[in-house]
């Protein structure tokens, strides 16, 4: 059964999209150029990290953020780990969010919204359980309720309960309160890794069958 949109969400909520994503990219278009100019410099090229994410219905789409890693590998060509790879320059991007600016076009294009679920690996689609899919039901995000309640130190379990809370009670002021409570976040930068990681662990799927939602 196909869930049923409202008006924010169906029609003021892209305009919004589009508005925001448009007058970022113009207004700070410098930045992105010294950003850029920045990654070559320290960890060469290409400048942009490209790689395939689920949006809404699962479909399909290359999400875009500035490189925060270096391309360094073992002996058998294999990439080390996220620890040796993410270098001091890359954590800072990543503690500012600088990284996920490139994300503007994604969300101009119509593959993200400003706020939404935050667009996670195609591995993981398998390992949903039937309440974790919903995340699926809305647009992904740059920022999502999620980030504002904690980030990458969250648990799966808690990141997505928090995800499929959101698609039930998204709204206008909702959505506005995320906002708010991200450039607060942005400025703590807190929640940037998990305890023990240098990113997130790899998801594996849940310990039980659903999760309700109930945070």
């Amino acid at each position: 059964m196909q869930r049923k949109q409202g008006l924010y969400e169906k029609y003021i909520k892209r305009l919004i999209d589009i508005v925001c994503s448009l007058s970022a990219i113009l207004v700070f278009c410098w930045l992105y150029a010294i950003i850029a100019l920045l990654v070559k410099i320290k960890l060469g090229g290409p400048v942009l990290f490209r790689q395939p994410r689920p949006g809404k219905n699962e479909k399909i789409f290359n999400m875009y953020k500035f490189r925060t890693m270096t391309d360094e590998r073992d002996e058998k060509g294999e990439l080390l780990s996220d620890e040796i790879r993410l270098t001091r320059f890359g954590k800072w991007l990543r503690s500012t969010s600088l990284d996920e600016l490139p994300e503007a076009f994604n969300i101009l294009k119509g593959d993200m919204s400003i706020i939404g679920p935050r667009p996670l690996l195609v591995q993981y689609l398998p390992l949903y359980n039937e309440s974790q899919k919903h995340r699926h039901d809305v647009r992904p995000g740059l920022s999502g309720w999620a980030q504002i309640n904690g980030r990458n130190a969250l648990s799966w379990e808690e990141k997505f309960r928090y995800d499929v809370e959101y698609t039930q009670k998204i709204s206008f002021l909702f959505d506005c309160r995320i906002v708010y409570l991200t450039v607060y976040k942005v400025f703590k930068r807190d929640g940037i890794s998990q305890a023990g990681e240098a990113t997130m662990e790899v998801f594996t799927g849940s310990k039980t069958e659903d999760d309700e939602v109930n945070v």
